[in-house]
């Protein structure tokens, strides 16, 4: 009797780019398993560039730059010390310097700073995960892993956007927008280092690290368990922290 060849189930439909935008936030699993094996990355990065150039330039209109100079400045013991040796005039055209450059050093670092941010950190979590943990991950995969899970800071940007329109702007602080971690509610006057510690404990910067672990995990599922990229991922953050905070302390 002859037999009916069982035909062989239809391979899943492409995810869109689109589509993943929202996979990352409402289906992640699916989403960085589907990125993993065929990996794209151009289009999150671009909406950051977006969202960026239009937080910076209803920030520049809504509230303005002086106001957070002279808040960083006033932050800054270094500085604060040179603007003390300064004759009122100087302090003024120095600060009148500082409001015309803070716009332009913001757009450029909103169009290239995602970029080299994603290229940067795909670059180390590459070598981590292929040196360290012996598995086979190209970089293309690792830049669309490391741009998608970048996706919830897109919520973050909006929310922030939102906070400028309903805030008194003289009390936005375009450090923190959307008050998502400890240091946000630390005064003005406390130590930088304790200001940058607290502030690395963000629920964004936590939600990044767990859609980079569903997608790690994905590229070689014999070799890297969800639990063993999140703690890979978790000890690159760690170290990133204690430099960033060693950082603050030295130079505040």
């Amino acid at each position: 009797m002859a037999t009916t060849a069982t035909p062989a189930p239809e391979a899943p439909a492409p995810v869109s780019s689109i589509g993943r935008i929202f996979g990352a936030i409402f289906n992640p699993k699916e989403t960085f398993a589907s990125i993993a094996k065929q990996p794209t990355w151009f289009l999150p990065l671009l909406l950051f560039c977006v969202f960026q150039i239009s937080l910076i330039a209803i920030f520049s209109q809504h509230v303005g730059w002086r106001a957070f100079m002279e808040r960083q400045n006033q932050n800054n013991s270094r500085v604060e010390k040179q603007m003390e040796q300064m004759t009122p005039d100087q302090r003024e055209q120095m600060l009148n310097n500082q409001v015309k450059i803070a716009p332009i050093i913001g757009y450029v670092g909103a169009v290239v700073g995602p970029f080299i941010g994603a290229v940067v950190v795909a670059a180390i979590f590459l070598a981590v995960f292929n040196f360290v943990l012996g598995a086979r991950i190209g970089f293309k995969s690792s830049l669309g892993i490391v741009s998608y899970a970048w996706v919830p800071g897109l919520i973050g940007i909006l929310l922030g956007i939102v906070i400028i329109f309903i805030k008194d702007p003289s009390t936005v602080d375009l450090q923190n927008l959307v008050a998502s971690n400890p240091g946000a509610m630390l005064s003005d006057d406390s130590p930088r280092w304790l200001v940058s510690l607290l502030g690395s404990f963000d629920i964004f910067s936590f939600w990044n690290m767990i859609l980079m672990a569903f997608g790690f995990s994905a590229t070689d599922t014999k070799k890297i368990s969800f639990g063993k990229a999140l703690g890979a991922i978790l000890g690159v953050w760690a170290c990133y922290v204690l430099i960033k905070v060693g950082l603050a302390a030295a130079f505040s």
